[in-house]
């Protein structure tokens, strides 16, 4: 009968590659106090994208707006449909992309005047067809 060893593990444990290799801490690195102005402010910007938001769906789902809607990104017209969208009276930009299975809204801050980018995007996503 033949005996192996079958154990996962060597028998005998395997030399380091570099046997002076000593490992290394960690350095101890000093970070810089965090800023939270810019997060803050972001945070009161997005709940404004929020509440605009929350304008538009209440709009979608209101009489036959979505009729209305619907029709013209059907057709492919989006000068009537980003005209639809304007009739809502949002305080903030609105990007309108649609394909037959669905629409998607993306609503951004205004730019802040000290930077050329602006904070927050909200992204809402609609399935509206098979």
């Amino acid at each position: 009968m033949m005996d192996y060893y079958h154990y996962p593990y060597p028998l005998h444990p395997q030399q380091h590659p570099y046997p002076g290799y000593q490992y290394y801490y960690p350095i101890n690195r000093q970070y810089p106090q965090v800023d939270v102005n810019v997060f803050t402010k972001s945070i009161k910007a997005y709940r404004l994208l929020m509440d605009q938001g929350s304008i538009l769906l209440d709009r979608l789902g209101s009489g036959d707006f979505d009729v209305k809607l619907m029709t013209a990104a059907q057709q492919g017209n989006q000068t009537e449909v980003d005209r639809l969208i304007k009739t809502i009276g949002l305080k903030v930009p609105v990007k309108t992309k649609y394909t037959p299975t669905g629409v998607t809204f993306e609503l951004t801050t205004q730019p802040d005047p000290s930077s050329y980018m602006s904070c927050c995007t909200l992204t809402v996503q609609l399935k509206w067809g098979k």
